[in-house]
């Protein structure tokens, strides 16, 4: 789940693109921390961008002085959101390719076919890719089937049968947007309508003719002025050409209409609204609905019993409102966020996300003294966080806690472009309610049913009641054919990920003294991931012995060094240089792509 962003202005002198687009990366900063970036076109069709790791004060400066170096009339942005893959600065978006004809690109999704698009890529379009981004993959398919034309210039009609061709190869959940040097804009979603993607209008404030601006979500439209608002309809797409007005063409029959519910739930904006929806209605929809599966589920005593409803900051808060107005009891902010900490369920480990917790959250202890309290958040995903808030609530005096999700208990993996958690490390994987309230330590825990979830967003649809929703992360079954072995692969991505995160941790154990025998195997011979996504110790073959009985080699020295030997320093040059031997991704990567955050490093930036 990203954020992305396409603009184009009436006026083709005009050089003031890049402002606007890093305006409303801030209205969007929520879809994604991970990087960010902006592409732009100036006159003569020249690109210039600016990409990184990192939020958007990070990549332009807290100043915005890095915005100075894109002029331009068009442009796209993105915010990127880490999936199941790596973090690396050679996936910041957009991406570029130079053939043919210029090509930026920005992507909010995921791709379930993606090993057989890179097999097709590589044996039949020659194309190489550089990364393990599937954006640049879809990049890439549209750059090949674009290049079927043979034309030295393209037209909307080329664009649009491309686009089509792409849509019969990739399989998954998408909106994107696109640049054609000197040539114009382009957006269009997946024909399922997963990933949301909508489309502004203003007249210009530099002359004649409209500008347009297209978002993932109506906040960063309606904060910049556009009006006119317009949702890409699912297998649609909209060029808008240099000087021109939008041109539409359904490039894919209509599959479904079915808008990841996990929008409303937790990812957007509450002053926005998505395919016709307003989040903050749905919320509040949520909240009385799961009023009444309180009321069922609590005995008359334990609903008599609660003295306060307080939410998980934020966005719980108009949820837990209606929860308490439906139970008729008092509600309360009991916790302080701070608004400087981001999302901690995306972070990279669990003791980093559990300390993460209290750092965004202060408990009002006035607020929790001698109290039964009702805790509602939007969903537990992992239960680290859950956890945490529980305990946090009775170190600040709470007698009693109970806890409820605005969402049912989600015990799939998310395919479509968020990576909340692999099944096994979701709290609800193989749990049923009570030892999940046993888990976190509340008394008990009440969750949301799916119907009422869909229920809560359906009844506002202007499609109506029977409007469908992607709900597979609640229930398996997912809106997109799903090979078999593609659960596998997403396993195998995760275990890669994660295993740079354990070998980094195994070299600071053994560097301190406190390695157990897992760790010391893993800087003595490398770490495999298991087809479930594992991390394990690589096998080496039997451990060779000294004639003492010891083993022989590095495995012995840092055993010994584990149990207090005192010749530490050479055993840790020894195993740093045995780990750099056992290839593994690097952990930080620079693509080839121009204007670079790291290009321009000066001590500013970072």
């Amino acid at each position: 789940m990203c954020g992305i962003l396409a603009l184009i202005h009436a006026n083709a002198t005009d050089t003031s693109a890049a402002s606007e687009l890093h305006e409303a990366l801030y209205l969007l900063q929520h879809r994604g921390q991970d990087a960010c970036g902006i592409a732009t076109c100036a006159s003569g069709g020249k690109i210039y961008q600016c990409k990184g790791n990192g939020m958007a004060a990070k990549v332009f400066r807290d100043d915005g002085s890095r915005v100075s170096d894109l002029p331009g009339y068009m442009g796209i942005g993105h915010l990127r959101y880490p999936t199941a893959g790596t973090s690396a600065n050679a996936e910041a978006q957009p991406f570029y390719v130079n053939s043919p004809y210029g090509i930026c690109f920005a992507h909010n999704g995921n791709l379930i076919n993606a090993p057989a698009l890179k097999n097709y890529l590589d044996l039949v379009a020659h194309r190489h890719i550089n990364t393990e981004s599937d954006s640049e993959l879809m990049l890439n398919i549209f750059a090949s089937e674009l290049n079927e034309t043979g034309k030295a210039r393209v037209n909307e009609k080329d664009i649009f049968a491309a686009l089509g061709r792409l849509y019969r190869r990739c399989v998954g959940g998408w909106a994107c947007t696109a640049m054609l040097a000197g040539f114009g804009v382009i957006g269009f979603r997946d024909a399922y309508g997963i990933r949301p993607l909508i489309l502004g209008s203003r007249p210009s404030d530099n002359g004649p003719g409209m500008d347009y601006m297209m978002a993932s979500e109506s906040v960063a439209l309606d904060q910049r002025g556009y009006t006119n608002l317009v949702d890409i309809l699912p297998g649609q797409a909209v060029i808008i050409p240099k000087g021109g007005k939008p041109v539409w063409e359904q490039v894919h029959a209509q599959l479904n209409y079915a808008p990841d519910i996990f929008e409303y739930v937790y990812f957007a904006r509450p002053d926005t609204v998505i395919d016709g929806i307003s989040v903050q209605e749905s919320r509040e929809r949520m909240g009385y609905k799961l009023a009444d599966t309180i009321s069922k589920q609590l005995s008359p005593e334990e609903l008599a019993d609660i003295d306060v409803v307080i939410p998980i900051p934020e966005t719980s808060n108009t949820s837990a409102s209606c929860v308490a107005e439906r139970l008729k009891k008092p509600y309360c902010q009991g916790f302080v966020k701070n608004r400087y900490v981001f999302r901690t369920f995306i972070m990279p480990g669990q003791k980093a996300r559990e300390k993460s917790v209290r750092r965004k959250l202060n408990p009002m202890k006035i607020k929790f003294e001698n109290q039964n309290v009702l805790l509602v958040d939007d969903s537990i995903v992992r239960g680290t966080t859950s956890r945490e808030i529980v305990n946090m609530a009775h170190e600040a005096g709470a007698k009693k806690v109970y806890f409820a999700s605005c969402a049912p208990r989600i015990t799939n993996a998310h395919i479509y472009g968020i990576d909340l958690a692999s099944p096994s490390e979701l709290i609800a994987f193989e749990r049923n309610e009570a030892s999940i309230a046993a888990h976190i330590g509340a008394v008990k825990v009440i969750f949301q049913s799916l119907d009422d979830l869909k229920a809560a967003c359906a009844e506002l649809s202007p499609r109506g009641p029977d409007q469908q929703f992607e709900v597979g992360v609640f229930c398996g079954k997912y809106v997109t054919p799903v090979e078999a072995d593609y659960f596998e692969h997403l396993e195998r991505i995760r275990g890669e990920t994660k295993k740079l995160k354990v070998m980094e941790s195994a070299r600071v154990a053994v560097a301190n003294g406190v390695a157990g025998e897992r760790e010391i195997q893993m800087v003595a011979n490398g770490a495999e991931v298991q087809r479930d996504g594992s991390i394990v110790p690589a096998k080496r073959g039997e451990a060779e012995l000294n004639g003492d009985g010891h083993e022989k080699g590095l495995n012995g020295d840092l055993k010994s060094m584990a149990n207090g030997s005192s010749n530490g320093g050479s055993v840790i040059k020894r195993a740093r240089t045995s780990s750099l031997n056992h290839s593994s991704p690097p952990r930080e990567q620079m693509d080839i792509s121009l204007h670079n955050f790291a290009d321009f490093h000066d001590g500013r930036g970072s």
